[in-house]
């Protein structure tokens, strides 16, 4: 089983530095392995490098996805995180 959301990037930068490093820091507090796919590509959501490598701009439809013993907490604080930090909904 795993858990998954998609997500539209809504801030006008995309998903730059800042807050991938916020978002890389919350998905390595999980058990879970956690992955974002963007435009065909999966990367693990715990690599800073990976995420930054997407490139993902603004209006780009991500999904996460969480697979582990904490999948469902996993999804849910990294979407919390993406609402908090303004990039997307």
């Amino acid at each position: 089983m795993s858990a998954e959301k998609t997500i539209t990037i809504t801030d006008s930068t995309g998903v730059h530095a800042r807050p991938a490093t916020v978002l890389v820091n919350k998905a390595g507090s999980f058990a879970s392995d956690v992955t974002v796919e963007y435009s065909g590509k999966s990367v693990n959501l715990k690599s800073i490098m990976g995420v930054m490598s997407l490139g993902i701009p603004k209006d780009a439809e991500i999904k996460v996805v969480a697979s582990g013993s904490d999948e469902e907490e996993a999804i849910e604080a990294i979407y919390e995180v993406i609402k908090k930090e303004g990039l997307g909904e």
